[in-house]
This record gives structure tokens, C-alpha cells and sequence, in this order.
């Protein structure tokens, strides 16, 4: 990961401000505040600000009927039952700013999450970076037999090298042609428009979705609970996985018990179909089951027996 001066002066000047706040801060995430954390080759992921703690969910679900804060252990069971029951408002109390580096293409993937607030780095009016995404070898995955969306096998040798050399020399040539149509170097003459060069905003589609562009993302916390279990996923794409991995370290910093929360009911949790709890029950009961006489089609059949290890 590379991180450009201005960005580094930024942090420092940030970091030595110091604010007094009557508000609830947390100290675990007060140090990580503005500092990029890697994610891939050139992306990161930085808090920028945060609103609320395990406090502020807890408030806004006792306030419903009238009665304040209690001790922490409550405070934990008071969250986990919310996380359980799918009370959503009261983590919706809580909100998050981040700064994300990350290709293009996963850029489109996360943007179809509709539930946050965004500002992306415009190539209509600044010049992108020469950084482009170049996938480590043991991530170069044949396409899926099974899965139009998934990956297959690894591919090895002759056929992985020959995969990674295509990505780089085509980024590598796009971006020289993005840097002649620009003619941002010597041969620009503002006073002689043949010598100008392409306007920034056409000059920008000839560059593959594996540059890296910018945005600052705003959101709640249910929502970023909603977005981190679906993109977290072990089915979800590993690119955008990797910063989802960072991100929950990030939630587990700042509302511990939220956090553990999520992880237990969403994460490591699961939930059955009307169906499914009928095949459960029937086994339980010593009935030997099948996927024939499950009433089940032979995906849904196959998605319980995954949830239930067998």
C-alpha cells in the first residue's frame, strides 16, 4: 500500500488536533482514528469519525419505556437480545465515517448498497494514480463449474503466470495511453489548444475497473451489521471480503458488544425455513429424513445440511 504524502501530512496535522468533547468517545478507536489500515496491494480502509458506543444502543432501546442506563453485563444481554430478536432501530444509533481505497470493480459491488452516504474521488476533475489491483497468485481461481458467480480451483504454473502477466501489461499500456490522451507532460502548451490534450472525463474510459479510486462512506451500524454479513460471506468475492475483515476489526474496537452480538446471531448464527425447522424436528424425533421425503428442493436440501454440519 502506498499512501501519499499530502495524506501523511494530513494525518499528522489531524492527529496532533486535540478536541474537548462532552460526548461519548472510545479510546480503543480514538488511536486508530485517520491512520490508513491495509487492505490488498494499494487499498486501505481509515476511520475518519464515529458517532455512539455500546451506550448509545442501549439508551435508545431503554428509552422506549422510560428507564436509563444499567451495568455493564446488562448492557451486554440488552444487545445480544436485540441482535437476536432483530430489533434494528437501536443500532441504527450509530454511525461511522470511513475513508476506503479500493479497485473499481469493487467499487461497483459495494456501491449496491444503497444505505449510506458517499463521495467519490472524481476523474472528471483530478488525474488517477497509476495503481492498479494485481491479485496475489494463490487468489487466481479458475471460473466455477457449479457457480456462475464463484471460483474454482487455483490456477498453477505456466497458466498463472500467463494470467498475471496479461493484467499488468494491459493496465500498465491503458494507463500510458490514459497519460498520452491527457498530454499532462511537457508537449501541453495551455496557450495552444491542438496541444492540450483529451478532457479529463473522456480521457478516464479507457482505464480498466482494476484502478483504485476513493470514497468516504457514511453509515449506521445496523446497516454496516446488514452490508459485513453479506459481503463477509464466505460466498461473497474475496477482494471485497478483505475489507470486510479489516472493517470488523474496526466494529469490534469500538462497540465490543455489539460486536459479539453480530458475531454470535448473524455470523456464526443461522436461520431455517419453515421446511427446514420440520426436518429438524423430525430428526430430532429419530425420524431418518432425506431429501425426498423433505418436502425440499435439492439446493435447499443441500443448505440445511451445510447449516447443520452434515
Amino acid at each position: 500500500m502506498t499512501i501519499q504524502n499530502d495524506y501523511l501530512k494530513e494525518i499528522q496535522e489531524l492527529k496532533a488536533e486535540t478536541t474537548p468533547t462532552q460526548r461519548a468517545t472510545v479510546p480503543s478507536l480514538e488511536k486508530i482514528l485517520y491512520t490508513p489500515i491495509s487492505v490488498l496491494d494499494h487499498g486501505f480502509i481509515r476511520v475518519i469519525d464515529y458517532m455512539g458506543d455500546d451506550s448509545a444502543i442501549v439508551q435508545a432501546a431503554r428509552v422506549s419505556y422510560g428507564k436509563g442506563t444499567k451495568k455493564k453485563t446488562m448492557d451486554r444481554g440488552l444487545i445480544n437480545y436485540l441482535m437476536r430478536h432483530r430489533h434494528s432501530t437501536p443500532f441504527e444509533m450509530c454511525e461511522i465515517k470511513l475513508h476506503v481505497k479500493l479497485p473499481i470493480f469493487v467499487a461497483r459491488q459495494w456501491i449496491r448498497h444503497r444505505t449510506a452516504n458517499i463521495n467519490e474521488y472524481s476523474a472528471r476533475y483530478s488525474i488517477l494514480d497509476k495503481e492498479f489491483y494485481t491479485p496475489q497468485p494463490d487468489v487466481l481461481s479458475s471460473q466455477s463449474t457449479t457457480n456462475n458467480q464463484g471460483r474454482g480451483s487455483v490456477l498453477k504454473g505456466t497458466e498463472a503466470e500467463r494470467v498475471l502477466m496479461l493484467l499488468k501489461r494491459d493496465a500498465e499500456q491503458c494507463y500510458a495511453s490514459y497519460e498520452e490522451m491527457l498530454n499532462e507532460n511537457e508537449l501541453g502548451d495551455p496557450r495552444d489548444p491542438s496541444k492540450q490534450g483529451l478532457t479529463r472525463e473522456l480521457a478516464r474510459i479507457n482505464l480498466p475497473v482494476s484502478f483504485y479510486t476513493q470514497w468516504y462512506w457514511k453509515i449506521d451500524l445496523h446497516n454496516l451489521f446488514h452490508f459485513m454479513s453479506l459481503r463477509g460471506d464466505p460466498h461473497a468475492q474475496y477482494e471485497i471480503r478483505a475489507y470486510v475483515d479489516v472493517m470488523l476489526d474496526i466494529v469490534k474496537e469500538w462497540v465490543p458488544f455489539a460486536y459479539e452480538a453480530f458475531m454470535e446471531h448473524k455470523v456464526h448464527g443461522a436461520y431455517f425455513s419453515k421446511s427446514g425447522l420440520d426436518v429438524i424436528k423430525r430428526m430430532i424425533s429419530g425420524e431418518t429424513v432425506s431429501q425426498e421425503t423433505s418436502n425440499m428442493s435439492e439446493r435447499e436440501w443441500g443448505e440445511l445440511m451445510v447449516k447443520l454440519g452434515k
